[in-house]
């Protein structure tokens, strides 16, 4: 695929993926707005460049370990660098997003999961169209891609502080 049209295709996922990480700064506090802005735009052109060569429309699942976001044991590195351009230390990081996190970032799917053991969520989703132009609403020819309203639960209770959000996703297992 094309590089402009790459960036342009998962621009969406990218935008609901750091706009999700950006939340935990603006809310735990430490970042001024002008930081927040740099670590987002900073995040998302990594991401973007990171992602390039391993974003697959037709195939959404192949290459979703490679753009996996993880926090562990370890910060993730993606977003450590993002968090060093704004003068945030590692440990700084840890301390203002989930110690827990894992973040799937897939062509028309971005979603969480809080803890080892919580329940996935779907922070963004959308529906390829028949024809490669991108996502569309069945039936209708527009646009189709939004936040997903409807697991607003699992984003408050998250807020919360609760570690496992309630609501559950059927995960299915792709090996090659």
């Amino acid at each position: 695929m094309h590089t402009l049209r790459a960036r342009a295709t998962m621009k969406p996922e990218i935008s609901a993926a750091v706009g999700f990480l950006s939340r935990f700064l603006r809310v735990k506090g430490h970042v001024n707005d002008r930081q927040l802005q740099t670590f987002s735009q900073s995040l998302q052109d990594i991401l973007a460049e990171q992602y390039q060569h391993h974003w697959f429309p037709d195939r959404p699942f192949k290459g979703s370990g490679y753009r996996c976001i993880r926090i562990n044991h370890k910060m993730d590195p993606l977003v450590g660098q993002a968090g060093q351009r704004i003068g945030l230390t590692i440990q700084q990081l840890y301390l203002l997003l989930p110690s827990e996190l894992t973040l799937w970032v897939d062509p028309f799917e971005v979603s969480y999961r809080i803890g080892e053991d919580g329940s996935i969520c779907v922070l963004y989703e959308s529906q390829p169209s028949a024809a490669a132009g991108g996502p569309v609403t069945a039936g209708t020819g527009h646009a189709a891609n939004s936040l997903v309203d409807s697991h607003i639960s699992c984003k408050e209770e998250l807020l919360l502080g609760r570690t496992s959000p309630s609501k559950s996703y059927s995960m299915m297992t792709v090996s090659s």
